[in-house]
């Protein structure tokens, strides 16, 4: 059986070979502890780490001891927002500004940090999903203390004005958080004007379970770890490094820095040829997000009102894509994302989220076109 085309590569992406025949020898035949200083196998396991952490931080412009690794983004996400609480709340700073566009793990953070006595003051959005500076000039203020805003939506693909905002944020004395987990090896990225930024590995076709949380140098010191033990990562996240992991991940890392421009003008071409084909067929497409800000393999839109299971019911055999973020999507509620951009729940209920990646060619594009053309045609529309 043919597996079907994959086109949901913000949920996660494939090792790179090239990852994978890196991390590989870090699993058997160099299997050292990187915190075991007395011998050469723990010497060589902490130089493959710091060798990785060098990818990473040159892929985003930053100082390799900036980089924090964690098990992912959620972690990372946790102690950017969670770790900073006590040093906010000792400096009198109880006012944290935000997205109503940020990942459920930032959300859960923020509704948590409000419980304990935190105040959110949550952005507008328009049907772009943009953020507008001048509300955060309006509304940041002395008792600000945090600004976090992701760099590129992980359902409708919008980039944000993140260097205006954290120009914003430098001037008013508020740190700049930004979850950088989708735009990461996609577009260009650099610390500068931000205090921490959230990384993930497996959305630019690195390994499950690593992540990073950049933090410039003059900040690390407001962060209270979340994970007490050995005292790993600058005391800020203790527990035993993964070696092949932290491998894989520089190597996509690297990967990304050296094909992100050329393959950002492959993945538009092809999102604009799905486009094309769809359009073509008469169908009543209505696109969300920002046509032109967003991630070169960024799609989401729907086709009337027709629910989006119905349709992934009819080509699931043929293509995998979603209805929103894949740690919420099998919850059937409506995408808070998209009510946040002015859909209602019907509209958003019919939201189809696709992701062009790395591995995907023209021949999938065709075949998803016609599969999704047909189960349209097959529901009346």
């Amino acid at each position: 059986m043919t597996a079907p085309v994959y086109l949901d590569h913000h949920a996660t992406t494939p090792v790179d070979p090239r990852v994978l025949a890196r991390m590989l020898p870090w699993f058997t035949e160099q299997f050292g502890n990187p915190h075991s200083v007395d011998h050469a196998y723990g010497w060589a396991a902490e130089e493959a780490i710091e060798a990785g952490r060098r990818e990473v931080a040159a892929l985003i412009q930053a100082d390799p001891r900036e980089i924090i690794f964690t098990s992912g983004a959620t972690e990372a996400n946790n102690l950017a927002l969670r770790g900073l609480a006590p040093a906010l709340a000792a400096a009198g700073r109880w006012e944290i500004i935000a997205s109503p566009l940020e990942h459920p793990c930032v959300m859960a953070c923020l509704a948590a940090l409000a419980a304990d006595g935190f105040t959110v003051r949550f952005l507008t959005v328009g049907a772009a999903g943009l953020v507008d500076p001048t509300e955060v000039a309006r509304l940041i203020g002395p008792a600000t203390g945090l600004v976090t805003i992701m760099a590129a939506n992980h359902e409708i693909g919008t980039v944000q004005p993140i260097e205006q905002i954290g120009r914003l944020a430098r001037a008013a004395g508020a740190l700049f958080h930004v979850d950088a987990a989708q735009a990461a090896g996609k577009i260009p990225l650099a610390l500068a004007g931000i205090d921490l930024m959230t990384l993930s590995a497996h959305k630019l076709y690195g390994p499950k379970g690593i992540g990073a949380l950049v933090i410039r140098r003059p900040v690390r010191s407001m962060v209270t770890p979340l994970i007490l033990g050995g005292g790993q990562e600058q005391g800020l996240r203790s527990g035993t490094v993964p070696v092949p992991l932290a491998v894989g991940f520089g190597a996509a890392a690297a990967l990304a820095m050296a094909e992100m421009a050329g393959e950002a003008v492959r993945l538009a071409r092809l999102r604009d040829r799905l486009l094309d084909r769809l359009r073509a067929a008469g169908l009543p497409l209505q696109l969300h997000g920002d046509p032109v800000r967003r991630l070169a393999g960024n799609l989401n839109f729907r086709i009337g009102d027709v629910d989006a299971e119905a349709i992934i019911q009819r080509v699931r055999d043929r293509v995998a894509l979603s209805s929103g973020a894949a740690c919420a999507s099998a919850q059937r509620t409506p995408s808070p994302v998209l009510r946040a951009i002015g859909l209602g729940e019907i509209e958003a209920l019919a939201a189809l989220r696709i992701g062009l990646g790395r591995g995907t060619r023209e021949a999938d594009i065709d075949v998803a076109a016609t599969a999704l053309i047909e189960a349209c045609r097959d529901l009346g529309t």
